[in-house]
């Protein structure tokens, strides 16, 4: 391989309830398969992956500039990896945690 498999993890509000059931999302090369993003997830983690799902993000468009001039962002593919039950990630590691109310001010 000559190139990163994985780009970046995906850090959303879903993604963070996904790592809570053992799904864990990444951004990666839109040259990798399957097998490579397996492969590479059980390698940098030391996980066993059950299965990888695939799909390609369409860009959107955005506008900069003074001009509002219209530039298209680039598409890019996302793979969600589900693991073995009872294995995560670092880079998850707060996804599943319940989150406490507030104490009140009086």
């Amino acid at each position: 391989m000559n190139f990163d498999v994985i780009i970046s993890p995906l850090i959303s509000e879903k993604s963070m309830n996904d790592a809570g059931l053992g799904k864990f999302t990444f951004k990666v090369s839109k040259k990798a398969d399957k097998r490579q993003i397996k492969k590479d997830i059980e390698e940098k983690f030391k996980v066993d992956v059950v299965s990888v799902a695939t799909s390609i993000v369409k860009g959107k468009k955005r506008r900069f500039g003074a001009k509002r001039t219209e530039v298209a962002m680039p598409t890019w593919k996302k793979a969600i990896v589900k693991l073995k039950a009872g294995q995560k990630i670092g880079v998850f590691d707060t996804a599943g945690t319940t989150e406490t109310a507030l104490p009140s001010g009086k």
